[in-house]
């Protein structure tokens, strides 16, 4: 047995398998901050220029494009798959239940990529677009910064199911919630601070009505005025802010809501609701540097999620469609 362990075949066929080991997990690894400083010196800069006119002209669209990316990375990783338009031959993602009548700001990726094409054709994927755009979006609105790993290449095909099955749904309890983001490789920890995202943005009614007509740990005056603008039936689509206090503003106000029970979702409020977490909110609540921090790191670990990269996928030239 000693000499067939030791045996060419078998030390041949244990480097293949490292070679192999190794492949598979080099997709992060592939992906860098400078890809490209030499093929589309100006595309950053570009991306840049378009976030901050669409969100100066609509605050709201800052919150809508970290969210695109958010709903792009937890499908099959990020890979711009919740772009793609259905055909004849694929149903999308866009019409999920997670996303139809809900995700926005494809029309701000149409504007940022055209600009790109032409100063740089065939160079610049859609999901970069998509990471790039979420980034800034957040700085616009006063929050941090953090360095955006590009090289990914855009998918041929999208799912509809994953969409409806991955993305963390605003029902879900504490439980369900952790594990939703344990499958996507995150901590606990890392799900209260993606969580923070909702210091941003605005919400439909259709999303919160069951929370402040039937649940009982939410402000009774918040939940009061909430109810005039989402009635118990009809006006699915009115708005309401995820952030009661500073809805266009990267903040912490967000945790100080939960701690009054003023979050907006079910799945807010279960952060802050006697559970494991009780204790992350307090510390983002009275520590915003902390929050931010963390926030961003765990923003660079989404992007980083099963990125396509090399000879895989391709650089769409229009995003909602493959070549």
């Amino acid at each position: 047995m000693a000499s067939e362990t030791c045996s060419p075949s078998n030390k041949l066929r244990f480097l293949l398998g490292m070679v192999l080991f190794l492949l598979m997990n080099m997709t992060t690894e592939q992906l860098s901050s400078t890809f490209y400083s030499t093929t589309c010196p100006k595309a950053l800069a570009t991306i840049k220029s378009a976030v901050n006119s669409a969100v100066s002209n609509e605050a709201r669209m800052g919150a809508s494009l970290l969210r695109l990316h958010f709903h792009d990375c937890f499908v099959n990783g990020c890979d711009g798959s919740i772009l793609l338009d259905d055909t004849a031959n694929m149903t999308g993602e866009k019409t999920a239940v997670p996303n139809s009548n809900s995700v926005r700001g494809f029309e701000v990726i149409d504007t940022i990529k055209s600009q790109v094409e032409s100063l740089c054709p065939g160079v610049v994927s859609c999901a970069d677009i998509v990471a790039v755009a979420a980034r800034d979006s957040v700085v616009a609105l006063g929050g941090p910064s953090w360095t955006v790993l590009l090289g990914r290449r855009d998918s041929t095909t999208a799912s509809l199911s994953a969409a409806n099955s991955n993305i963390p749904a605003p029902t879900l309890n504490l439980s369900g919630l952790i594990t939703a983001f344990s499958n996507k490789g995150f901590t606990a920890k890392e799900m209260v601070a993606l969580s923070g995202s909702h210091t941003i943005g605005q919400a439909r009614c259709t999303t919160f009505r069951t929370r402040i007509y039937n649940e009982t740990n939410i402000d009774s005056t918040f939940a009061t005025s909430l109810r005039a603008n989402c009635p118990s039936t009809g006006g699915d689509n009115s708005l309401s802010p995820l952030d009661t206090t500073s809805s266009t503003s990267f903040d912490n106000a967000y945790f100080k809501n939960l701690q009054g029970q003023k979050g907006l979702l079910h799945s807010d409020q279960q952060l802050f609701s006697g559970g494991s977490t009780d204790s992350q909110v307090n510390a983002y609540s009275s520590n915003l540097g902390s929050f931010t921090t963390d926030f961003a790191n765990a923003m660079v670990k989404m992007g980083n999620l099963s990125p396509l990269t090399g000879t895989s996928g391709l650089i769409r030239t229009n995003c909602r469609k493959t070549n």
